[in-house]
């Protein structure tokens, strides 16, 4: 309802910000859900506000049903704009305190956690009032460093790509924060120790990679990737359900995962 999308690869028509998608049902449901990619709805499946709309629905706005009352449905749009990035920092920071390598930054990252669950938990107007670019500066630091630190353990600590196009690249273990890697091919690619923040991995190849340990991979990043059976995933991130079971991966990606 909130989000606007365009007529792409990711989606099959145009639908403007603050308007219903045409397959949303009177339940709140969605009536493809079970056949979102073959209908090409790919964008649905990748998407992630990671808990910011129930948090809007049920929380800042106390079930309110934003159908029947129009004025509240776009002030309840405009805080989800601004609650999306928010848990998208605690997700991150969550990731960073779970990990033993990054201690010496706890305590920032447990003041970034507390200021930020206070502003979620906070009425519509002070979540409007806040400015995302300033918490995004605020946080960064210290999740930029925990990366770091990550990458520290790695035996062989890749090369930095920060904010790098990579787009059809071949890569073997590197920083890979806001790299673009649409349709990288990354098939056995030893990721392990990487730092993958903002990586845009659309498309990208990942059979037989092992990501195990990498930093700040989300689900829905590697949902809009390709992998396979022997692909070796963080623990806290499940397998992308299109994913194939089986699949052609190198023998030393079919060794590792055995």
């Amino acid at each position: 309802m909130a989000l606007p999308f365009s007529r792409s690869a990711d989606f099959p028509v145009d639908k403007p910000g603050g308007s219903p998608c045409g397959n949303l049902r009177a339940d709140f449901g969605c009536s493809v859900h079970a056949e979102l990619r073959p209908r090409g709805w790919t964008g649905c499946t990748v998407f992630d506000c990671h808990g910011a709309g129930q948090q809007v629905s049920q929380v800042t706005f106390a079930g309110e049903d934003w159908r029947g009352s129009p004025d509240a449905a776009r002030r309840m749009f405009a805080v989800f704009a601004v609650m999306r990035p928010v848990h998208e920092l605690l997700a991150y920071v969550a990731d960073a305190l779970d990990r033993p390598e990054t201690r010496p930054v706890h305590a920032e990252l447990r003041r970034a956690r507390s200021g930020l669950t206070e502003l979620a938990g906070a009425d519509a107007d002070t979540v409007l009032a806040a400015d995302v670019g300033a918490l995004r500066a605020a946080v960064n630091p210290a999740l930029l460093r925990a990366g770091d630190l990550v990458r520290a353990c790695s035996p062989r600590r890749g090369p930095v790509h920060r904010g790098a196009d990579l787009a059809g690249a071949r890569l073997r273990g590197a920083s890979l924060r806001g790299a673009l890697l649409i349709g990288a091919d990354l098939r056995d690619a030893d990721l392990r120790w990487t730092d993958l923040i903002g990586a845009d991995l659309r498309g990208a190849d990942l059979s037989g990679a092992d990501l195990r340990g990498s930093v700040y991979a989300t689900g829905t990043q590697l949902a809009a990737a390709r992998g396979d059976a022997a692909t070796r995933l963080p623990g806290a991130v499940r397998r992308p359900a299109h994913w194939t079971a089986e699949g052609p991966a190198s023998e030393k990606a079919a060794r590792t995962a055995s």
